[in-house]
C-alpha cells in the first residue's frame, strides 16, 4: 500500500496537471474572497471566514474529481492494473493506497488557505479575536467533506477506463450527495414527514452542522460511514473488473 501511495503522489506532482489543479483552487478562493464584490471579505463589515467555508465545497466539486479521475481509470486504460493484480497486494491495499494519496493532495491544497485566517485575523478591528473554535470546526468539516468526495471520486474512477467519464460521474455523484437530498426534502410531498430524515441523508446537513463549531459524533459517524461504503464499492468494482479482464 505504501508503494502505491508513493507512486500516486509522485505521479500527481510529476506533471503540471497536479500543480495547476491546486493553483486554480487557491486562485478561485482568493478571487472570490478578496476581489469579487459580492463575496469579498474586506467589504463584509465583520471578520470571519464564513464565505470560504460556503465556497470551498462548490470548488471541491470540481477539484477533487480532477484529482481522482485518473487514479484507477488510467491503470485499466494502460493495462497496468493487470500487473498490479499479479503483485502480492490485496484489493484493500490498492484501494487505500490510491485513496490516501488523493486525500493527502486534497489536504495539501487546503493548507495554504490558513493564510486567509492569518490575514483576516490581522486586518480585523481587534486582531486575534476571530472565532477560532468555529473556524477549527469548519476546517474539520472541510477535511471530512474532502475525504468523502475523494472516496466518491476513487469509486467513479474504478468503474470506467475513461478519465473524463470518471470526472463527470464523480462531479454528478458528489453534487447529488451534497445537495440532492436537501433539495428532495423540500418537495411538498415530503413536507412534515420524512423531510428531516432526507436532509440528514445528505452531506450538506452534516457539513453545515460541523461548520457551526459543534463536533457531533453523529456527523463524524456519517462521514466515515459514507467514506467506508464508497471505498467498499470501489473494492468490489475493482475485483469485478480484474476478474472480467
Amino acid at each position: 500500500m505504501l508503494s502505491i501511495f508513493k507512486k500516486e503522489i509522485h505521479q500527481f506532482f510529476s506533471s503540471i496537471t497536479g500543480y495547476v489543479a491546486i493553483i486554480l483552487f487557491l486562485l478561485a478562493n482568493g478571487l472570490f474572497l478578496f476581489v469579487f464584490k459580492d463575496t469579498n471579505l474586506l467589504d463584509a463589515g465583520y471578520a470571519n471566514l464564513d464565505p470560504l467555508f460556503e465556497l470551498a465545497p462548490m470548488i471541491f466539486l470540481l477539484l477533487i474529481p480532477a484529482i481522482t479521475m485518473r487514479s484507477l481509470s488510467e491503470e485499466f486504460k494502460s493495462g497496468t492494473m493487470e500487473l498490479l493484480s499479479t503483485k502480492p497486494l490485496t484489493g484493500w491495499q490498492i484501494v487505500l493506497g490510491k485513496y490516501w494519496a488523493c486525500a493527502l493532495i486534497v489536504l495539501i491544497s487546503l493548507v495554504p488557505t490558513l493564510i486567509y485566517y492569518i490575514a483576516v485575523s490581522q486586518l480585523s478591528a481587534q486582531p486575534g479575536m476571530l472565532d477560532t473554535g468555529g473556524i477549527m470546526g469548519s476546517y474539520i468539516g472541510l477535511l471530512l467533506l474532502g475525504g468523502t468526495f475523494t472516496a466518491i471520486g476513487i469509486w467513479s474512477s474504478s468503474i470506467t477506463s475513461n478519465a473524463v467519464v470518471a470526472f463527470l460521474v464523480a462531479v454528478f455523484t458528489c453534487y447529488i450527495f451534497y445537495t440532492g437530498f436537501e433539495a428532495l426534502s423540500k418537495l411538498p410531498v415530503f413536507a412534515g414527514g420524512i423531510d428531516y430524515y432526507l436532509q440528514m441523508a445528505g452531506i450538506s446537513f452534516h457539513y453545515n452542522s460541523i461548520s457551526r463549531g459543534v463536533i457531533d459524533s453523529r456527523d463524524i459517524i456519517y462521514f466515515f460511514s459514507v467514506i467506508g461504503f464508497m471505498l467498499y464499492l470501489t473494492k468490489v468494482s475493482l475485483q469485478r473488473r480484474i476478474w472480467q479482464a
